[in-house]
């Protein structure tokens, strides 16, 4: 892995997301092995919680200002802030300042956050200068973009040139692949019929497009994703981005059972 040498030493405040810490550790522990790797100091404020987005989505301004300071509050310190999500990166820095419109001092501190905030892989190549990693992963992958990675973060050819440096990877593009897969955070959960209408069509691209693996850079679509095309049957597995970057493949995909002690 090869970055500039100016972001060298520089302190990273790695924003874990829900999901990933409740769902899929490994994804926030390959995102700390790919920071350090550029030669970047990591730290995990503990008293991090929620981004605020389901709350926000929902019309709730009041508990996402709530949650939003606490979140400030907790990564100021920080030189840059780093999420394995670019949904949750978006909500920091696209739609944190305007919540304090009509509190000044909380507004400056909402911009300066925001002005710090990026997505995992978009820092790496665009900030930190990560041109290439050292990893293997002998598998055909096709590569979904989220929509708020690519449409509020930018986020789309980044992962693809990390991708190509990968040893035995193989790259297979999908059919729209950036088209939403029907997750959307609570919309799965209001409108699920058209959620599912959507996610059906997803698949299929997936399908079609003769890849082995699913990969992503938001866990919660890779989570609709992969519990779709496992329902359907097909044998394709899920792995966020971040993990394959850093070489951390070696344990279940998205969604298959994790083996447990005793287990044949």
């Amino acid at each position: 892995m090869t970055g500039q040498t100016e972001t060298e030493g520089r302190t990273v405040g790695l924003f874990v997301t829900c999901l990933v810490d409740l769902f899929r550790p490994n994804v926030g522990f390959a995102a700390v092995k790919l920071l350090q790797d550029a030669g970047l100091e990591i730290s995990v404020p503990e008293t991090q919680t929620c981004c605020g987005q389901p709350a926000y989505n929902s019309g709730d301004r009041a508990d996402t200002k709530a949650i939003a300071r606490n979140v400030i509050t907790a990564f100021e310190p920080f030189d840059y802030v780093v999420a394995p999500s670019g949904s949750c990166a978006a909500m920091i820095r696209k739609h944190y300042p305007a919540l304090f419109d009509d509190e000044p001092d909380f507004a400056a501190r909402a911009r300066a956050l925001s002005d710090k905030t990026h997505e995992l892989v978009s820092f790496l190549t665009d900030v930190a200068g990560v041109t290439a990693v050292d990893a293997a992963f002998s598998e055909t992958v096709t590569y979904h973009d989220s929509c708020s990675g690519l449409r509020e973060m930018g986020v789309r050819e980044q992962p693809r040139a990390l991708l190509k440096t990968i040893e035995g990877l193989e790259i297979k593009e999908m059919e729209d692949s950036d088209v939403c897969c029907g997750f959307g955070g609570t919309f799965c959960v209001k409108y699920p019929d058209v959620s599912n209408a959507i996610v059906e069509k997803k698949t299929a691209s997936i399908a079609k497009s003769e890849a082995g693996t699913l990969l992503a850079g938001d866990l919660g679509c890779l989570m609709n994703m992969a519990g779709k095309l496992s329902r359907q049957g097909r044998p394709i597995r899920a792995r966020h981005v971040a993990e394959v970057l850093a070489g951390m493949t070696d344990g279940p995909a998205i969604g298959e059972a994790v083996p447990v002690d005793g287990d044949e």
